[in-house]
């Protein structure tokens, strides 16, 4: 009989930990208890990756009524009814928590509404005032948006908030350049938002390959986001009308809402982990090897309180190797290499592999890459554009990054991740016969570099 209360002991319910506590349970037949404070799901189904996609498609109508009409359909776009979406979006979300739920319970994991902290290398304590004992312990409690350091920076929401707005704003400055500030920027411009920027950088979508983020910048102020780069809020305060900002762009400006996006932070505030010798890096994520585990041996971490690569289908991914590694006897080592990714901004960017500018300077690289006006919405008379570009290894031949900015841009990234995964060459795809008429057919037909280095 074991000496511990359970095999493994997992903090936090989101997707990374649901998946290595139900995995555990139910494949290798380990006890597993787990313990989340808030809501299962974690921030990708409850205040992430979920919502945020329903609100993608809610906000893409915009374009399609109009899109429509030059198609011969007679159709108006009325206003958008926020409450009417808001309410069908929660509801949508109680679903998938008590889907979540579901599967831990079926699996066999014990699970505890309670905030777990660390007493020691083998014991959780609950915000209830028990204590369980473990012989492996998992923490995946995640991460959560920041508000800057700012004299009445309560009065701006967080990621977290916009969901259970109770109206939507008629004007909101979205404050940062990354990927959570532009897709909200999208987002709320298309239901009908006054939407501006300010971000300090040069160029929106820091690290993303240079052409494609300057695509999808200037379609964006094309749709009419008002952008302002080097800008920042020196002082901001409430008044009647709304929220009064004074910033670096020399003017003061009002907005119903200021929404900040600058920024997030692992969730290992007041866990006791340093005090048991879990090593905290910068910004207070958690130190791990390539096992995911901690300095301390019994303790582990996966997903966004490590802060290795932020993305939901990492986490699980690191929950898997987590659960192989320590309950399958086959250590293995999580592969951060070449991940696709997407920006649900509108248009799309979807990314893998290198950028360019990367690239370049790792070895002598050809660039192929086209711009275009894309069938579908260039006969509905919009002057939207599209990018399919491949980085080339001059060398060996071998794609080495992929960058498309257009519709669907997420879908087809997810495709063109599987060959360059597998170490497809130019030549490869050269003899993939394209797919016609379709955007993505410019991935196999690029025959001329536009420029080499």
């Amino acid at each position: 009989m074991s000496d511990f209360d359970y095999d493994l002991f997992v903090i936090g319910g989101g997707s990374g930990g649901v998946r290595a506590a139900r995995v555990a349970a139910s494949e290798y037949g380990v006890k597993v208890g787990l313990a989340e404070e808030d809501r299962y799901g974690g921030t990708c189904v409850i205040r992430g990756c979920v919502p945020k996609k329903l609100m993608v498609f809610a906000s893409s109508y915009r374009d399609l009524f109009a899109d429509a009409r030059n198609y011969g359909w007679e159709i108006n776009d009325g206003p958008f009814d926020w409450h009417l979406f808001s309410g069908k979006m929660r509801n949508e979300l109680d679903r998938l928590e008590g889907i979540y739920r579901k599967l831990l319970d079926n699996s066999g994991v014990e699970k505890f509404d309670a905030r777990a902290t660390i007493k020691d290398a083998h014991t959780v304590t609950l915000s209830t005032g028990e204590e369980k004992t473990a012989k492996h312990i998992l923490i995946a409690t995640g991460g959560r948006p920041v508000r800057p350091e700012l004299e009445n920076g309560e009065l701006g929401l967080v990621s977290d908030d916009i969901f259970h707005m109770d109206a939507l704003p008629r004007s909101m400055l979205i404050v940062g350049g990354g990927y959570i500030a532009c897709e909200f920027a999208c987002i709320l411009h298309g239901m009908g938002v006054d939407v501006s920027m300010y971000y300090r950088g040069g160029q929106i979508l820091n690290g993303f390959d240079d052409e494609a983020r300057g695509l999808v910048a200037e379609q964006m102020r094309m749709r009419g986001v008002g952008m302002h780069s080097g800008a920042s809020i020196l002082e901001m305060d409430q008044r009647d009308g709304g929220i009064c900002v004074k910033s670096t762009l020399g003017n003061e400006k009002m907005f119903d809402k200021v929404f900040f996006a600058t920024g997030r932070r692992p969730n290992t505030d007041n866990m006791g982990l340093e005090e048991v010798g879990v090593k905290l890096g910068r910004n207070g994520a958690i130190e791990v090897n390539e096992y995911s585990q901690t300095g301390v041996p019994s303790i582990y971490a996966i997903g966004d309180v490590t802060d290795r690569v932020n993305l939901t289908p990492v986490a699980i991914r690191e929950g898997m190797a987590f659960v192989e590694t320590v309950f399958g006897a086959k250590p293995t080592p999580v592969d951060h290499d070449l991940i696709p990714s997407a920006v649900f901004t509108q248009p799309e960017m979807g990314t893998v592999g290198m950028t360019e500018e990367a690239a370049r300077e790792q070895e002598e690289i050809e660039i192929y890459a086209t711009s275009f006006k894309p069938m579908q919405t260039a006969f509905a008379e919009r002057e939207d554009r599209v990018m399919m570009k491949l980085v080339v290894s001059k060398k060996n031949r071998t794609v080495l990054g992929c960058h498309i900015v257009a519709p669907q841009a997420g879908e087809m990234i997810q495709l063109a991740g599987i060959a360059i995964k597998m170490g497809a060459t130019k030549e490869q795809f050269d003899q993939t016969c394209a797919v016609h008429p379709t955007m993505a057919e410019e991935l196999v037909t690029m025959r001329t570099p536009v420029r080499t280095s």
